[in-house]
């Protein structure tokens, strides 16, 4: 939940929607007296929210009575997936970057202050990385992405942004605080390959760069804090890719 709580709220609708995020939260199937419990509903109002999700598709129910995410969610998030604008040619410049490299490679957006993975082609030299997947929102401060497109940005709005948006800690190393990250980014200039080194993952390495004139960022991961020269190259041969398309 994002923001003040409209005064005219619909509170069945928040309701089946706390269903939704406790059965996709949860790592095995639940059933109705738990998602009542864990929702803190009463149990005829979770039966009627239960049974309409399951009508609808957003909930399926198992032989045993327990209930799990319904094929409407995944419809959903594939239609998100294809509302997201690209540039031209951006799936074809990555699946070639992941191709070349041997990297996983990413396209991003900072979207209304938001980071915002929106594409992504797996590369065998990179781990997966669950929170850089298509679709999800993703931290600015802690990725090379994130931090690629910060550079791009006046200090002030970068300021007001990470203020708003928090500097949530990853591992050890990541940025603690406004002024660590502003010294870091002070070193840099707008438009370089920028890396990052164990910010958002131990043992994972990242390296970003912004799309000239564009509000996009092209980035690899890589297994290890070290990150190929060769890697880094062919990124920035398909951010010039990318440029001319």
């Amino acid at each position: 939940m994002t923001g003040e709580q409209p005064s005219d709220l619909i509170r069945s609708v928040s309701r089946a929607l706390r269903v939704l995020e406790e059965v996709a939260r949860a790592d095995r199937p639940l059933s109705v007296k738990v998602i009542a419990r864990r929702c803190g509903l009463n149990l005829s109002t979770s039966y009627h929210l239960v049974r309409t999700l399951s009508y609808e598709g957003y909930l399926h129910r198992r032989p045993d009575g327990d209930y799990l995410l319904g094929s409407q969610v995944a419809a959903r998030f594939h239609e998100m997936l294809e509302a997201f604008e690209r540039p031209p040619m951006a799936s074809a410049v990555l699946r070639h970057l992941a191709a070349d490299s041997g990297h996983t490679a990413y396209l991003a957006q900072l979207d209304d202050g938001r980071l915002m993975v929106v594409d992504v082609a797996e590369g065998p030299r990179s781990p997966w990385l669950e929170d850089l997947q298509a679709g999800l929102e993703t931290a600015p401060h802690a990725t090379a992405l994130g931090k690629a497109l910060l550079l791009s940005l006046p200090s002030r709005v970068r300021r007001g942004l990470l203020t708003e948006y928090g500097l949530p800690r990853f591992t050890s190393s990541t940025p603690a605080s406004l002024e660590d990250l502003e010294k870091e980014l002070a070193v840099l200039r707008p438009g370089q390959v920028v890396e990052e080194h164990g910010q958002f993952r131990e043992q994972v390495a990242c390296a970003g760069a912004v799309v000239p004139g564009t509000r996009w960022a092209i980035g690899i991961s890589t297994r290890g804090l070290a990150i190929p020269p060769r890697a880094v190259a062919r990124l920035g041969a398909a951010v010039r890719d990318l440029s001319r398309a």
